[in-house]
């Protein structure tokens, strides 16, 4: 279910040429752990095992794109270069970087592969909210939203083999913090998350448009970490979602909002504004209001270390950074309480937003992500949202408290499940 590995199939066919997959590893990347690179590399080592089913050799190369891929292209005579899309300032810098270094005569193609519409086609300009971008996005899925064509077994087998893949060097080459360990809640490689789908649409949709606010419940789809690693493609989770849409209408247009149009949003997001994880690439309102209360007295001030060991004052806070430290993954509704509170607990919005990208990045399974930067500053600078009633410290930007959450759902049963251990 890859749009890119397909385009580059496609091409091998009608040239009558062999066809290669290269995966990159690089050492680190940004604030990946041994939990991400784990959850990536068992990934990869199923798609190792299929490729050699589909007689298409796979090629796990070491390091950086730019030092390890034109000299591969040079060395088996590659005749045209296909790679995936991510918004993100790094990999577009990979993608320039290989561009420029590569033998002249060398096409070299960029596919959006994990997004339903192409970020480009979607808008040309960044979008300011959900409701601007929503209609863009249903227009373009009768085009896009579409069967996968089947990868074939390659009839034209490459002239030498892939080595074979030293999984055991490929760890040790990393150059990650091991301390963040592996979860055990999810299984890595798409077998895993394809089966997490399933169970989903079985037992978990019904509710997901009734109950997905409450983190005691669970209606989650809880693909995340399959997306994000590209291990399940968001278009197979929403032609099978789809298929309910008589039974559990109010569901699906919920997570198709989800999962479509809010998660297209944030790549816009990242791909149009090059300050997609600081307080610059907030709209001006935002930063006015913020900098206005900038010197505002803060009812708590805590450090990086204490919020990340999750000991403030407030137990539902601490219940929420525990889930993420412990699973991986945070309840979505939490996720936007937990980043609301670090810009009221420190001294800047400047220091909420790094503190919150680096919690973010270092546990959550899809943090370096456009969803997580946009959640990020959706919460602490009111992207893709608008100014409320002015406040202390919060100024416009939207306002949650504990009574709030009580509110919304048993806040002791959620603190009691994640108590410190």
């Amino acid at each position: 279910d890859n749009w890119a590995f397909l385009y580059a199939q496609r091409l091998a066919l009608k040239q009558e040429l062999p066809l290669h997959v290269c995966f990159c590893l690089v050492p680190k990347f940004l604030d990946a752990t041994i939990r991400h690179y784990a959850f990536m590399l068992k990934g990869l080592q199923e798609v190792a095992e299929e490729c050699a089913e589909l007689n298409i050799p796979f090629h796990l190369l070491l390091g950086y794109a730019k030092d390890v891929l034109p000299a591969f292209v040079v060395e088996h005579g590659v005749g045209g270069l296909v790679t995936d899309f991510s918004p993100l300032r790094l990999p577009q810098q990979w993608v320039e970087d290989v561009k420029e270094l590569l033998p002249e005569d060398v096409p070299f193609a960029q596919v959006d592969a994990h997004n339903i519409v192409p970020c480009w086609i979607a808008s040309p300009k960044q979008e300011y909210s959900a409701r601007t971008i929503r209609g863009k996005i249903h227009a373009q899925l009768p085009e896009f939203l579409t069967q996968f064509p089947p990868v074939i077994r390659h009839p034209y087998p490459p002239s030498c083999p892939a080595e074979p893949i030293a999984w055991e060097a490929c760890y040790s080459s990393l150059q990650v913090d091991r301390t963040v360990k592996e979860v055990e809640w999810a299984t890595p490689g798409t077998t895993a998350g394809l089966a997490v789908l399933q169970s989903f649409i079985k037992e978990r949709l019904k509710s997901f448009g009734s109950h997905r606010n409450d983190p005691n419940k669970a209606a989650l789809s809880n693909l995340s970490p399959w997306f994000h690693f590209g291990q399940v493609s968001t278009q197979r989770a929403i032609l099978e979602v789809r298929k309910q849409q008589n039974k559990y209408k109010e569901s699906v247009d919920a997570f198709v909002e989800e999962a479509v149009v809010r998660r297209e949003l944030a790549e816009n997001f990242c791909y149009y504004n090059d300050n997609y994880d600081n307080i610059q690439g907030a709209y001006d309102w935002a930063r006015t209001t913020l900098k206005l209360h900038t010197k505002d007295k803060r009812p708590f001030l805590y450090k990086l270390q204490e919020l990340e060991q999750g000991t403030t004052h407030d137990p539902l806070w601490n219940a929420a950074q525990l889930q993420m430290v412990r699973e991986g993954k945070m309840h979505g509704f939490l996720r936007m309480y937990w980043a609301k509170k670090i810009l009221e607990w420190t001294h800047s919005p400047e220091e909420a937003l790094q503190f919150a990208i680096y919690l973010n990045d270092r546990y959550e399974l899809d943090g370096r992500d456009p969803n997580g930067y946009v959640g990020c500053l959706w919460s602490i600078c009111g992207i893709h949202d608008q100014g409320w009633a002015e406040r202390a410290i919060f100024g416009k930007i939207r306002y949650m408290n504990y009574a709030g959450c009580k509110r919304k759902f048993d806040v002791d049963q959620f603190e009691r499940r994640y108590a410190p251990q």
